[in-house]
């Protein structure tokens, strides 16, 4: 297990290069009342938010904790920004808010920060291969969720963002000349056999990742959460190697990887795990909470 202390290399996609991660005190130095981290990059679902969308009102406690001891708390999230910034606010969050996957970066009253969208033409021939295989797609225009069909799938995505659905006869039409994601929505089996075929056709053009086991989710590919994180890093003035992120999906892991110490939640895919120093429990199981404990001395 490496060392969490201090002297991170530079930000890039190494992917799952740590060792297994583990329970345990970081063995970074004390700096004033904290273990020297100054920014936590936090998931929402799956990290803190359950799987039936509950908050453990002893998690948001503990991010309480951590804000209080002077660390940093932002909102790192594949949401689109209306349906991460209620649940950011319920956190008791006021910063800034990673979305899309890291395709933006927004203030909480919705001020841009960072926008960095697929460009049209590359969003159409995924929106031509998902049409091709009749797989559920949308996209996003003005923090819109736009669908062509009205399907089962755009009401689970839409019940779970609590978004609206805005059916369009085309989506070449609607979407402008950037979208911030694009997203499939299916079973998880076939987006499993789904992902490898996709990395390749992409590769080099689009990052693609599951944000949960039935969203498969494309992003510019410059757009991912460890950039958005890296940007918020500078203009914070916050050095990489005193940021700590936490998540549990394939989205998650290049933050994982970035960050001084990288956190997976119990269960997550092997890859996920694999990017982390450690892990904690999922949520409502006492996982925020731990990791107030390791961050707050």
């Amino acid at each position: 297990m490496r060392d969490v202390g201090h002297g991170r290399a530079q930000h890039g996609h190494r992917g799952a290069r740590r060792p297994a991660a583990e329970h345990g005190q970081p063995r970074g130095q004390k700096v004033a009342s904290t273990s020297g981290y100054r920014l936590l990059a936090l998931d929402l679902d799956g990290t803190i938010l359950s799987a039936n969308l509950q908050l453990d009102p002893r998690d948001v406690a503990a991010v309480k904790r951590i804000c209080q001891a002077g660390i940093e708390v932002v909102a790192c999230t594949g949401r689109p920004f209306p349906g991460a910034a209620p649940w950011v606010r319920r956190i008791g969050l006021d910063g800034p808010i990673v979305c899309y996957q890291g395709a933006q970066v927004r203030t909480l009253a919705g001020e841009m920060l960072l926008d960095h969208g697929i460009e049209h033409d590359l969003a159409m021939e995924v929106i031509r291969f998902a049409r091709e295989r009749d797989l559920h797609i949308q996209g996003y225009k003005d923090d819109r969720l736009l669908v062509e069909r009205d399907r089962p799938e755009a009401h689970e995505y839409a019940d779970h963002a609590s978004m609206p659905i805005n059916v369009v006869a085309d989506l070449d039409v609607a979407m402008d000349a950037t979208t911030p994601k694009l997203v499939i929505v299916a079973l998880p089996a076939k987006l499993e056999a789904l992902l490898p075929e996709v990395r390749r056709r992409w590769a080099g053009r689009l990052n693609a990742a599951t944000s949960m086991p039935n969203y498969l989710e494309f992003t510019s590919i410059v757009s991912d959460k460890a950039r958005a994180l890296a940007f918020l890093c500078e203009r914070m003035r916050i050095q990489q190697s005193q940021t700590v992120a936490a998540g549990d999906g394939r989205n998650d892991v290049t933050m994982i990887a970035w960050a001084g110490l990288g956190i997976a939640v119990e269960g997550s895919e092997p890859e996920v795990v694999a990017a982390a120093d450690r892990t904690i429990p999922r949520p409502g199981h006492g996982g925020i909470q731990q990791l107030a404990d390791l961050l707050i001395k």
